[in-house]
């Protein structure tokens, strides 16, 4: 599984809290800390290993809003700059397991190295990109303060910017601070600003585990209900009148594969429900069966919006999708307004279904 933490698997060190990780900024001038660290490839990468004339590293990770709206830049950078003899390095400094599920309302993946594997290949990356989350030292090495946070050097590895790549997120920027030195150092010219802030998603240090751990222990005892529903609000359901995007899983107790997949729908409730997102879940099993789906969703954890569905069930699937056969589970992705953007009968991919409801949602702050 991916997102590990869904299923509350996540522990503390030795049972113990690491204590709050503060690091610095490598200063200007400093050479470069060596590294051996494995990439998405399969490989295994050092510092010497690069021998363009300028490094280019840069911390970035994949859940991250701002990190991933600089996905394409970074892909651009690397086309106009490689020729020049610039190499760049992408290294994710995340603990994964320090990351809470509500800090991944805008992606499909984790920060876990498989996860990374995924985002390379969907991204298609024309550069390395490396996993330090086991132990976080490179990041603190070089003093990783968000992500994503670039780190230049010169051909005798000697840091000459670090900082932002230019000032606008998700806007056309004004200040392009990473090009202006790239170019300087090109051009053999001292470096215009050497140091700017940065802004991102704060670094993810192992340290922050124990607060990922209270949220799902939070969460965890969240009440659980299920109201029963007529065929009236399934239409309205279907529908979506709303301002939410809405997840319908048609289960019940009876079918292994509904089971199953429940946990990732409560994985996916906990990542998306800051934003407009709703989660619907819809048991078929008989009337007098209410408090054994009742009791299946508490020991799930299913703390979402849950119905057990009274009446003529061939009604009741023609309401809410016509296109349905009527095996279970069945899920639908509903968009405001009604249209169906994902539907899927038997037990889904959650990948899959994660990225149908991001590219809905979006993925950067300019898609609120």
């Amino acid at each position: 599984m991916i997102i590990r933490v869904a299923l509350g698997l996540m522990v503390l060190v030795g049972g113990v809290a690491r204590a709050a990780d503060t690091v610095e900024t490598l200063a200007i001038g400093s050479p470069a800390p060596h590294f051996v660290l494995p990439g998405v490839d399969g490989k295994d990468y050092s510092l010497k290993d690069f021998r363009a004339r300028l490094l280019l590293i840069v911390f970035t990770t994949n859940h991250c809003p701002t990190a991933q709206a600089y996905d394409q830049r970074l892909i651009d950078l690397h086309k106009e700059y490689a020729p020049r003899n610039v190499a760049i390095v992408a290294i994710s400094p995340n603990d994964p397991e320090a990351v809470r599920l509500d800090e991944l309302g805008y992606t499909d993946v984790g920060d876990d190295l498989e996860s990374m594997k995924i985002r390379a290949k969907d991204r298609a990356f024309p550069f390395p990109y490396l996993y330090d989350g086991k132990t976080q030292a490179v990041a603190k090495a070089y003093g990783c303060q968000a992500t994503p946070h670039v780190f230049l050097f010169d051909a005798q590895r000697l840091l000459r910017y670090t900082g932002r790549i230019d000032d606008e997120q998700v806007k056309p920027p004004t200040k392009h601070d990473l090009r202006n030195a790239l170019d300087a150092l090109l051009a053999d010219k001292p470096v215009p600003v050497e140091k700017t802030k940065v802004f991102g998603c704060s670094t993810k240090w192992a340290s922050k585990r124990d607060e990922a751990v209270k949220s799902l222990a939070k969460w965890d005892a969240e009440p659980v209900e299920l109201n029963e529903i007529d065929l009236a609000r399934v239409k309205a359901l279907a529908k979506n009148d709303g301002q939410k995007l809405r997840v319908i899983n048609v289960w019940a107790t009876w079918c292994a594969p509904c089971t199953a997949e429940l946990p990732e729908l409560v994985t996916m409730n906990r990542m998306y429900r800051k934003r407009p997102f709703e989660m619907v879940t819809i048991s078929l099993d008989d009337p007098e069966k209410k408090q054994v789906a009742h009791d299946k969703l508490k020991e799930l954890k299913v703390a979402t919006t849950n119905y057990l569905y009274k009446g003529d069930r061939d009604a009741m699937m023609t309401a809410l999708d016509a296109k349905w056969e009527g095996p279970v589970p069945h899920t639908l992705i509903v968009a405001p307004g009604g249209k169906v953007i994902y539907r899927h009968t038997g037990q889904f991919d959650p990948l899959e279904v994660r990225r149908a409801i991001v590219g809905h949602l979006g993925r950067t702050y300019a898609d609120k």
